[in-house]
């Protein structure tokens, strides 16, 4: 049985990400052993020249040809994600693979590319933190989380960073080759097996776009107070706003609640401060306002994934 990987060469593809996982899969293959009872993987590298597939890398010569494959990945980019006209002659391909039962699966900014064949439409994708609003706003019937590093939705996968590349590649060889020969290849990579979280690493980024101007001077003000002063009331008095409205029109502005909001500041503030600082735990809540270190516990939790320790052990300069 033969597992074809293919990773497609679109404009400003990431070429250590292709590469990267090229080698990936083949320390994987190695690692499982070629006996009858383990798939054999064999990956290509596609460009597409006026809709049809070009192998331009194969690790089997042998099986040159496109054909069917069981597994699409669409790389990160270290430049701006592709732009609509760009991604216009990928779509129909794209859409034909998936159609023909090819899982479809994107790293990073690769997710763009993948957004443009409206396959995403009422389904969960992920991508770089930075790009989760953009993407958002491009493709407003999809559902982005940008908190989760890796998302599978069966046919469709979708990996949030740069380096994200590392995950997918263990959850597809996890898919194929099993738990066991997972495992063996992160531990010779040296890197994580799946289970990490984007939000690890991913700061607090608000919409200030939204065009509502009473709005932005509450999150101007929350800013400035990072999120301790969220009293409805202020809040309120300062937007020049009914509270119901006030409430309405910042969930509606934001796509978070004002409470929420203020949390997440206050929680990207004692990031800074585990990251950077030496003070106690309960320090730290105190100064970004939690008089309870244990409310402040679970609510750092909540939003980052991991505990205040957890997260300073990490990150820690």
């Amino acid at each position: 049985m033969a597992i074809g990987i293919g990773i497609l060469l679109y404009p400003d593809a990431q070429m250590s990400a292709v590469l990267g996982m090229t080698d990936l899969f083949l320390l994987a293959a190695d690692i499982a052993g070629q006996t009858p009872a383990v798939p054999h993987i064999h990956v290509q590298h596609l460009t597409l020249e006026d809709g049809v597939p070009h192998v331009v890398f194969s690790t089997d010569p042998a099986t040159a040809p496109p054909g069917r494959l069981e597994v699409l990945i669409l790389p990160p980019s270290l430049a701006k994600p592709i732009v609509p006209d760009a991604a216009a002659p990928f779509k129909d391909w794209l859409r034909a693979c998936h159609a023909d039962g090819t899982v479809l699966a994107s790293v990073c900014a690769g997710a763009f590319l993948l957004g443009e064949t409206g396959l995403l439409a009422g389904r969960a994708v992920t991508t770089h933190w930075t790009h989760a609003q953009a993407m958002q706003d491009r493709f407003p019937s999809a559902r982005v989380d940008a908190d989760r590093l890796i998302i599978d939705g069966g046919d469709i996968l979708s990996a949030g960073g740069l380096m994200a590349w590392t995950d997918l590649g263990l959850k597809l060889v996890d898919r194929f080759l099993g738990p066991v020969a997972m495992a063996a290849t992160a531990r010779m990579m040296l890197v994580d097996p799946p289970g990490r979280e984007q939000r690890y690493y991913s700061g607090f980024v608000p919409r200030l776009t939204h065009g509502d101007a009473a709005i932005l001077k509450a999150q101007h003000a929350l800013q400035a107070s990072e999120g301790r002063d969220g009293a409805l009331a202020t809040l309120a008095e300062i937007a020049g706003l009914e509270q119901r409205t006030f409430l309405r029109r910042f969930q509606k502005a934001t796509g978070l609640t004002a409470t929420d909001y203020a949390q997440r500041l206050r929680v990207a503030k004692a990031q800074e401060m585990l990251q950077f600082g030496q003070k106690p735990i309960e320090r730290v809540a105190w100064e970004v306002g939690y008089s309870d270190p244990g409310a402040f516990r679970k609510v750092f939790m909540r939003i980052v994934g991991l505990t205040p320790g957890d997260y300073r052990h990490r990150f820690q300069s």
